[in-house]
């Protein structure tokens, strides 16, 4: 008995004494084990986790070693931190031995609790270094198949299709391939690589990676992305080959079909190293350079906005293996190309969903719509059976005619699909270098049924859905069925128009508007991990500012639109206002120092601009709902939503400054917002209505949000924002601007209730409405026009109240990176539960909650190393209460 209570003494002991605090999910730059890492002090985090309440970390301590054995003994040769007594575990910066190009590197952690016990080490993570300098490219060479006459550069584009003496202009769309031998056993090899405006990479025939669309966009007179692949695995010993295809994309916009531009860096052109290293120590390297051999790819039309056209019969089986005799092939050019080469930062697009048909229609003999059921962005992929020289055509389409046929009105017309068989049993093709918004797919020259007439026959279609594969990290549900829905409508507008940058819609512009970044900002990160394509985005903007400071509407910026379409602060803010959000959620200051120029250098731009303070240019709140059709804003006036972002402006860079050590900078800019509100309150603010400017929603509720308003007028400038908003029967009326911060300055108010009314309805233009007309995605206007776009990346701001007002998720003023939250749900309405889930930096976070009568039940998960306030809505009887992490039920009963 005494050896028993002496053991189980013992092992208390040990329960007591070692931390019950684990550390997991480890990154470096964002991503889990990335490739191509060029910051030379890259910035990790991990999470976590523990079975405790109030677990927290009061200090870690990183390794990080060359080689994996190394780590495994606990040794540290490239960098050990020691312990540092810190309750930080995310975006903690390198300090260790300068790092070297290409090379891999292993790391982990250990983490000690709150009472000072240390954890075992995590699981080992990596990441493998980009290529840090110029000269690390090895001499590799931009190659190409032909290369544009100084005459055939059309740069900036030209908006539409351009001048008639242009002509059709050729399209030239390599295949480019080189053999080379593996001499000894292969320890890794690494594939750095280039292609604009696209490329698939195959080694030994087959393709590396399951990419679309590499690398991301850019402005290319500036600057590319080179993507990093592994290809170890995919060597053998003896002769090998790479071959890569390449495709358009916005580098180069043939004058063809449709287009919303034509413009023209070059002919497609690739550069790329393979670095091959053995296990004996030794190295070898293959580059790009006119020793590669090239020939006409089978894709002989492919466009961004046109489509693309692929011919079976141009296949030259196995071109892209070691075997493969490329006698006839002629040497690659080599060439030049982009000042700069930057890895790809952000995760890559990906063919991430398969969507079926769910209905079909015979329009003709030879023509039939087939029905996704889903508008999304995305390619057809066809299984065909039918004679060498058969072609089909195959024409995507948001909307269909009375007739049945496709309809490409709104969207871009004609963008279109080719594929002519060759007659070789079942064939199957997709589409590699373009993509659509679509839910409808017109198929034209072939019959779904038995072949009665000589045409071939579709054995299969599906829709292939692409987006920006950052992981989706959240997710919402309530007993409110139209909010679900709505929900998906949302979300489906997000996934569309997220891919290497954020477009406004997947179709007829694909084109980087800025003011969804920012607008649209907390609703898609609720959503969707986007802390490394954030740091894209970003730098698009640092790229696309002029010498005068002017931050674009659109970026990259391959076109030079007029007036409020290049030039409108509500957009050219995002380079202050995204970039300040991205710090908020991923706390990441490296972001925030290297933008901090463009950000200084844009304020200034607007002070030129401006008289007395004001800023009466631009798109105001574009898409509003007026008497007239949507477009420029019909009920706010010039001046009110440009003015009000560059306060907002100001105030965030005062912040900036002050975090960033800017000292003499902040008080600068506390100044100079002081003036701006000042001018603003002058000029828009009446007084005696406790109005501004019209009195419209937007008006009001910018002022709100943006701490414009005065204190003692506050309370009344909410009261007549409800007012107008219950004057119209609980009626929308902002626009793309506007909404967002209507809907802010009613949750931050305690008026949710109104946000229920707005929107829990199908019988005025919003959300409901939308619905009731058919909408599976998110529309470009509040009425679902089929003029306009279906399916379209702006007015989707109710999601963020689903996430921080209706499940009351969100941070504490002055939090980074959700270390202090607030749980603080408002229900409303007719709704019994409503519950959300948030991956944040730190880990999952959740809330639920449920009516049961007068008994109001709050369920939340709160990650390790946070802290939170969970709050009561005001009828209940139960004060605030504040926790440290773990899983909680709370109770409260109305007084």
């Amino acid at each position: 008995m005494k050896k028993w209570f002496v053991f189980g003494w013992l092992l208390l002991i040990s329960f007591l004494g070692k931390a019950q605090l684990t550390a997991g999910y480890l990154r470096c730059e964002y991503l889990q084990n990335p490739l191509g890492v060029e910051d030379p002090h890259p910035r990790f985090s991990w999470e976590l986790q523990s079975a405790r309440q109030n677990a927290a970390q009061s200090a870690y301590r990183i390794l990080v070693a060359d080689d994996p054995l190394l780590l495994k003994k606990n040794r540290g040769n490239v960098w050990d931190s020691r312990k540092v007594y810190s309750d930080a575990s995310i975006q903690i910066r390198y300090a260790g031995k300068p790092l070297i190009s290409g090379k891999k590197y292993y790391w982990k952690v250990m983490t000690w609790d709150a009472n000072g016990r240390p954890a075992a080490f995590s699981e080992p993570a990596q990441w493998q270094m980009g290529l840090l300098d110029i000269a690390d490219w090895s001499n590799a060479r931009w190659i190409a198949r032909e290369v544009v006459a100084d005459s055939g550069i059309i740069v900036p584009f030209a908006h539409g299709n351009g001048k008639k003496t242009w002509g059709k202009r050729p399209d030239v769309l390599p295949l480019l391939r080189k053999r080379f031998s593996v001499t000894k056993p292969v320890k890794q090899a690494t594939a750095f690589i280039s292609g604009l405006g696209h490329f698939e990479m195959y080694v030994n025939g087959k393709k590396t990676g399951d990419h679309f669309l590499d690398p991301g966009w850019t402005q290319y007179a500036k600057h590319a992305q080179y993507v990093t692949f592994d290809i170890t695995a995919q060597l053998q010993n003896g002769e090998n080959a790479v071959g890569v295809m390449l495709g358009n994309g916005f580098y180069y916009i043939p004058g063809e079909r449709y287009r919303k531009l034509t413009g023209a860096y070059g002919f497609p052109k690739m550069i790329a190293k393979l670095l091959i290293e053995y296990k004996d120590g030794s190295s070898a390297i293959v580059v790009s350079d006119n020793s590669w051999k090239t020939a006409e790819s089978p894709i002989y039309f492919s466009s961004i906005y046109g489509g693309e056209d692929y011919d079976a019969n141009r296949e030259q089986a196995g071109w892209n293996r070691s075997q493969f005799n490329d006698a006839d092939w002629t040497e690659a050019v080599v060439t030049s190309g982009p000042p700069q080469l930057q890895a790809q930062p952000a995760e890559p697009v990906r063919i991430l969903q398969t969507l079926l048909p769910v209905a079909q229609k015979q329009i003709a003999a030879d023509t039939c719509v087939y029905d996704l059921g889903q508008n999304f962005s995305g390619i057809p992929a066809i299984k065909v059976t039918g004679k060498k020289g058969d072609t089909i055509r195959l024409r995507p389409a948001e909307l269909v005619n009375k007739d049945g046929t496709a309809n490409q009105k709104a969207t871009g017309s004609p963008h279109i699909y080719t594929y002519v068989l060759k007659g070789d049993g079942v064939e199957e093709w997709q589409p590699r270098f373009t993509y659509y918004g679509f839910r409808y797919v017109q198929v034209e020259g072939a019959t779904p049924g038995e072949n009665t007439a000589g045409l071939p026959v579709i054995k299969e279609l599906k829709g292939l859905h692409i987006r920006n594969s950052a992981p989706e990290i959240g997710a919402f549900s309530s007993s409110n069925t139209l909010f679900n829905k709505t929900s998906d409508l949302i979300r489906w507008a997000i996934r569309s128009n997220m891919v290497s940058v954020f477009t406004d819609c997947p179709h007829r512009e694909k084109l980087g508007w800025l003011e969804e970044t920012h607008l649209m900002g907390s609703s898609v990160q609720y959503n969707y991990d986007i802390a490394a394509l954030c740091k894209k985005v970003v730098r698009d903007m640092i790229h696309a500012q002029t010498a005068e400071g002017l931050i674009p509407d659109i970026a990259p910026e391959y076109v030079h639109f007029d007036g409020g379409f290049r030039d409108s602060p509500e957009w050219g803010s995002a380079g202050i206002i995204f970039t300040w959000y991205a710090f908020q959620w991923y706390g990441d200051t490296a972001l925030l120092k290297e933008a901090y120029p463009m950000m200084k250098k844009y304020v200034s731009y607007l002070k030129a601009k401006s008289k007395n303070h004001i800023l009466e240019f631009g798109l105001s709140d574009w898409y509003d709902i007026g008497p007239a059709h949507p477009g420029v804003s019909q009920l706010t006036p010039m001046g009110v939503t440009a003015t009000a972002t560059y306060y907002y402006n100001l105030t965030i860079l005062s912040k900036v400054a002050a975090l960033l050590g800017m000292d003499t900078d902040a008080p600068l800019f506390d100044n100079w917002a002081g003036e701006v509100k000042t001018a603003f309150n002058e000029k828009f603010f009446n007084r005696q209505t406790k109005q501004y400017a019209t009195g419209s929603q937007a008006a009001n509720a910018m002022a709100l949000y943006m701490n414009l308003v005065e204190p003692e007028y506050r309370d009344a400038v909410v009261q007549n924002l409800v007012k107008d908003i219950r004057s119209r029967n609980n009626a929308l009326t902002g626009g793309d601007v506007g909404y967002r911060y209507v809907l802010r300055a009613l949750e931050d108010a305690g008026y949710s209730d109104v946000i229920y009314d707005m929107n829990n309805r199908n019988d005025v233009p919003g959300y409901g409405y939308q619905l009731a007309q058919g909408a599976t995605a998110l529309t470009e206007s509040w009425a679902a026009l089929s003029s306009v776009s279906n399916n379209h990346f702006m007015l989707g701001h109710l999601m963020e109240w689903f996430y921080s007002g209706l499940c009351g998720i969100r941070q504490a003023a002055g939090s980074v990176g959700f270390k202090d939250i607030e749980i603080k749900p408002h229900p409303v309405g007719a709704i019994d539960h409503a519950e959300a889930s948030y991956h944040s930096v730190r880990g999952l976070i959740k809330a639920r909650w449920q009516k049961d009568g007068d008994q109001l039940t709050i369920n939340v998960v709160i990650p390790a190393n946070a802290t939170a306030t969970v709050y009561f809505p005001q009828e209940y009887d139960k004060a605030p209460v504040k926790t440290g992490s773990g899983s909680y039920s709370f109770t409260a009963k109305k007084k």
